[in-house]
């Protein structure tokens, strides 16, 4: 059995890479990202002297991606990191690839709501409404396997990322999420849930909700994230204008078009004002037992991974490329 993760120069792909080289032999894995050289030297020479293939894959080369998926039987596909009609294409010639490749089963990366009309006005879902359609209507064509992997919002992004915001706006929290809740989800966990799915743990052609335990608010962590610190940081909750405005400002820019050179995040702020406002809508309050069910232990919450970040206010951290 081959298994092959694309995306392996990122968060969670690289995450579940890792998980991986501890569950089958090195020699079974296949790992792919649109630019190997940009790996560290150090991982690559870790997992090639394993046994491990690293092959090229950029979504907007099919036939690159076709020579690189040959030989996969189990595929753990990561969405692209664009927003709008050019993933949508990619998706689908990246899942029209596996099918020529010969391989049998894909793992796609999902978005909670994605089959749900009432997400559809989240910056985010309709990418990925289009690309489970086109899974499933692949899957009756060719009779291919797959399983959805719908993760919540990340926990680490508002323990790392939010709170490097605030310390670069004069310790303050702003966010359209006002009061509302949701079951954050670690990445480490969804990368868990991930490798589970992989490796066969889930029903075929069934999705999963990947969510967290606790439904806390951005006001709980804004909360957690001063007392671990020290550091008194006020919650800002604000309308859509006054976010968009203030991202702005922080150079953050409106779609992934744009330049990002001078943006502190790597998402975009249509995404994070409409992800965000969801919150107050109380559509990421979703509780799901799938975490549970496929990795038979609970997922972790702000307060038992909150010391993993301590270094982003005592190193000052102002970038994204500088959280690890």
């Amino acid at each position: 059995m081959k298994y092959l993760v694309t995306g392996c120069d990122g968060k969670l792909g690289g995450r579940i890479a890792e998980n991986m080289l501890k569950r089958v032999k090195a020699s079974q894995l296949i790992l792919t990202c649109p630019n190997p050289h940009r790996l560290p030297a150090q991982k690559i020479n870790e997992w090639t002297a394993a046994g491990v293939e690293i092959r090229e894959a950029n979504y907007d080369n099919p036939e690159q991606c076709l020579k690189a998926f040959s030989g996969a039987d189990r595929m753990f596909m990561i969405s692209g990191v664009l927003i709008g009609e050019k993933r949508v294409r990619q998706h689908c010639d990246v899942i029209d690839a596996a099918v020529s490749a010969g391989v049998g089963h894909i793992t796609y990366c999902s978005f909670i709501g994605a089959s749900d009309p009432r997400y559809q006005h989240v910056y985010v879902t309709p990418d990925h409404t289009a690309t489970e359609s086109w899974l499933k209507a692949t899957s009756r064509m060719h009779n291919l396997k797959y399983n959805i992997m719908r993760n919540n919002l990340y926990l680490e992004n508002y323990l790392t990322t939010s709170v490097m915001l605030a310390l670069m706006s004069e310790n303050k929290w702003v966010t359209t999420a006002g009061e509302g809740k949701a079951t954050f989800v670690a990445k480490d966990d969804c990368a868990e849930a991930a490798t589970e799915l992989l490796l066969g743990a889930g029903k075929d052609n069934t999705a999963y909700n990947i969510t967290g335990r606790q439904s806390v608010s951005q006001r709980d962590l804004c909360h957690i994230v001063s007392k671990a610190s020290g550091i008194e940081l006020e919650y800002c909750p604000v309308d859509k204008d006054t976010f968009y405005t203030y991202l702005d400002k922080m150079n953050i820019p409106r779609d992934t078009d744009q330049n990002f050179s001078f943006s502190p995040v790597p998402w975009c702020g249509n995404d994070m004002v409409t992800n965000e406002a969801s919150i107050a809508e109380g559509l990421m309050d979703v509780i799901s037992n799938d975490f549970y069910n496929l990795t038979l232990h609970q997922p972790k919450t702000a307060s038992e991974i909150i010391g993993n970040y301590s270094y982003i206010w005592v190193k000052g951290i102002r970038n994204w490329k500088d959280i690890i």
